[in-house]
């Protein structure tokens, strides 16, 4: 929030004074200054040496109220149960990193789309009375923020759940056997190799835009006659009957900056020690932007996800896990290509 602030200034000849001079001699009224002053970071105005000292100090807070009796964890665990056909387990909130090439033992190359999940915290228990009165949900949270940009609510849930405050807070629906104990952490082994998610973020906003570039219209010839209508819509509507424009009409508009889903996205590798997670095609969502990741809700797919880690991946029971989780159909390039007899 912006602070306007006045500053008066005086004029004797052709210097200007401020108004606690004016006394001494007479002067002439010459204006007034507006100055703006926006708020700032915590660390915009301090030394390097001064911000590693503050995130230091932050990180010690943190970590003394997971200590403390703040961390719900201390407590007895929540009981666990079985996954059954038709269970519905959390999502990640994770990190949009870039893409790269991969290529399958068959020689055919795929694009995949790096999500790195970073900080991702349980934050909550929603019942279903409290949800929607047909299924129970949980708020999760990921990528660790500075507290002075989230709001009290926000700062409240994560004290409660004993974690850093959260850039991305989302809610994820659940069966009732999939709970799982805020403050929990979730890693990026909690999908494997070979099943397949949805992948839901906020598209790249191009602003106002036309039919062409919007909806893919072919346009209307560039000569004949025609003038400066190369790139319109051309008709709109009927004429007499009905006589207006149906609603949902293709026309000119915003393009973008909305929240969409890649549906049946393919998950090639898992890296546990970065917590990557290599997805199948392109998502939505700028580089280094915040989205969501579940299990998908395509009934031709579900299939694949047959006894996965439920609810979720927990380090200190599957510790054994290798560094990098491949596809079986996946070309390892730390394999040996020739053999030797």
């Amino acid at each position: 929030m912006a602070v306007w602030g006045c500053r008066f200034l005086l004029q004797r000849g052709t210097r200007l004074i401020s108004p606690r001079g004016a006394a001494e001699s007479p002067t002439q009224f010459a204006g007034c200054i507006r100055t703006v002053k926006t708020t700032t970071w915590f660390e915009e105005h301090l030394t390097e040496d001064n911000q590693q000292y503050m995130r230091k100090i932050m990180a010690e807070e943190y970590r003394q109220q997971t200590a403390e009796k703040l961390n719900p964890l201390k407590d007895e665990p929540w009981p666990r149960q079985d996954w059954t056909e038709g269970s519905r387990r959390v999502g990640l909130v994770a990190v949009k990193l870039g893409m790269a090439p991969i290529w399958t033992k068959e020689g055919e190359r795929h694009v995949v789309t790096m999500l790195q999940v970073q900080d991702c915290h349980v934050l909550k228990y929603l019942s279903k009375e409290e949800h929607n009165g047909r299924s129970a949900a949980l708020i999760v949270g990921g990528k660790n923020v500075s507290p002075f940009c989230r709001s009290e609510s926000k700062l409240e849930m994560c004290r409660n759940a004993g974690v850093p405050p959260k850039q991305k807070v989302t809610t994820f629906a659940v069966s009732d056997n999939a709970i799982i104990k805020p403050g929990t952490p979730l890693y990026a082994a909690h999908f494997r190799p070979g099943q397949y998610v949805d992948v839901t973020a906020k598209s790249i906003g191009k602003g106002f835009q036309g039919v062409m570039k919007r909806w893919g219209f072919g346009g209307q010839p560039a000569s004949h006659g025609q003038t400066k209508t190369h790139r319109r819509p051309g008709a709109s509507g009927p004429g007499g009957d009905p006589a207006k424009v149906w609603k949902g009409k293709k026309m000119p508009g915003r393009l973008g900056n909305i929240y969409i889903t890649a549906f049946g996205l393919k998950v090639w590798r898992v890296n546990t020690k970065y917590n990557v997670l290599y997805v199948n095609g392109s998502v939505p969502g700028h580089r280094n932007c915040v989205l969501k990741v579940r299990d998908t809700v395509l009934p031709n797919r579900n299939s694949t996800l047959l006894n996965p880690p439920f609810p979720t991946y927990f380090s200190e029971e599957e510790s054994d896990l290798d560094e990098d989780l491949f596809d079986e159909n996946l070309c390892t390039h730390t394999d040996q290509s020739l053999t030797l007899t």
